[in-house]
Parts: C-alpha cells; structure tokens; sequence
C-alpha cells in the first residue's frame, strides 16, 4: 500500500503527486514523502490533526508577528465601541485586530472594523484639510494651523454675535444658541468631559452625544 503511493499514481495531477522523489532502498519512503499528509493518514495518524498538516502549513506565519509594538485602541465607527489591537512595524500600521481582552467585543470585529486599516492605508486617504470658500465651486488646500486658526475665529465670533445675557423679563441667562455639540460614538469618558468643560465655559446649552441618543 505504501509504496503504491510513492510513486506516480494515474489520474492524479503533477500538483496532486506527492513531493519528492521514491523511497528507500528498504522499501521505506523517503523523508519528504514521509510528510505527505496523505500518506501519514494511511499510515494511521490522527487525520484530523497533525496528519493534516503539510510542510507550508508549518511554515505559515501570522501576518502579525513581524510588529515592531501593539497598539490597544477602539474601532472609530458605530457605538458599540469594540476594543482593537493595532499592529505597528517601522511607524507603519500593517493589520488591526479584535482585542480578546475587551469586556466589549471579546476580540471579534464586523467586516467594518476588521477593514479599518484601510481608514490609515489607502493610498486614497486625505491627509490635508480641504476648505471651500462661501459660494465657492472649488476645494482648497489648508495647512492644519490656519485651520484650526479659522475655526477658533468662527466660534468666538458666533458666540459673541448670538451672545444672550438676559432674557425680556431681565432674568440673567449668559447663554448662547449659537453654538451646538454632538459628540462621536466613540468619544470616551475624559474626552466627553472635557468637550462638557469647554461648551459649558463658552456658554453653550445643546450638548449632546451620539451614544445617548
């Protein structure tokens, strides 16, 4: 039965052949031919183990295990807010997984989270601020800092302009209506605080987060 195997077998394809070449001179099979996961089934190892196992299985690695350092981080989209594991190697991102410690997910992703990577990868991904003028037909390019340079001056001038001290009776307000909050899904505890912070500082009422929603 053995040697039926070492050598080529009609109707099997070049690809389906087992590798290397015949066996001993003992009639034994040759070391190679002896890691045919075919041949260890027939010789009665567990087929559903390691006789499954073929030599490029063995030398299969993770796609993870060349990272310089692991990330732990949460997926930026809907509000379930699973944990991730961001892989890094030389300052690049090269997979993100499900983290098996987060008391959320417990290490699984939708088919959404699992592709976030792409949200840093994609040669297609904008990386500049991209600002279009009142009445405007074309996009600019922004450097970050006059950007947020604008906004700044948008807000201060939006609260100054809908500032409310008091109402018609005279009864005190210092409030604006001006200015609004919808905080992200994502958006954790200290970050929500903060944001709470500085709304509250500028007068502002309407603040409001996704989650609760």
């Amino acid at each position: 039965m053995v040697r039926a195997f070492v050598g080529s077998c009609p109707g099997m394809s070049r690809r389906d052949q087992p590798p290397g070449g015949g066996g001993r001179p003992d009639g034994r099979p040759g070391g190679r031919i002896r890691r045919w996961p075919v041949l260890r089934q027939l010789l009665g190892e567990d087929p559903r183990a390691e006789a499954a196992r073929s030599a490029r299985t063995d030398a299969l690695r993770p796609r993870t295990a060349d990272a310089d350092h692991v990330a732990r981080s949460v997926c930026p989209y809907c509000a379930v807010g699973c944990g991730q594991l961001v892989y890094v190697r030389d300052g690049r991102v090269t997979q993100i997984e499900g983290d098996p410690d987060s008391p959320i997910s417990r290490g699984r992703l939708c088919p959404k989270g699992a592709a976030s990577r792409q949200l840093v990868t994609r040669p297609t991904r904008r990386t500049r601020v991209l600002y279009r003028r009142p009445y405007g037909t074309e996009w600019e390019t922004l450097d970050l800092e006059t950007a947020m340079d604008m906004i700044a001056d948008r807000v201060v001038a939006t609260r100054r302009q809908t500032w409310q001290e008091t109402d018609a009776e005279g009864r005190v307000l210092r409030r604006t209506l001006g200015i609004a909050s919808l905080g992200g899904a994502t958006l954790d505890n200290e970050e929500n605080y903060l944001m709470k912070k500085l709304y509250t500082a500028l007068g502002a009422i309407q603040i409001e987060n996704q989650a609760r929603i």
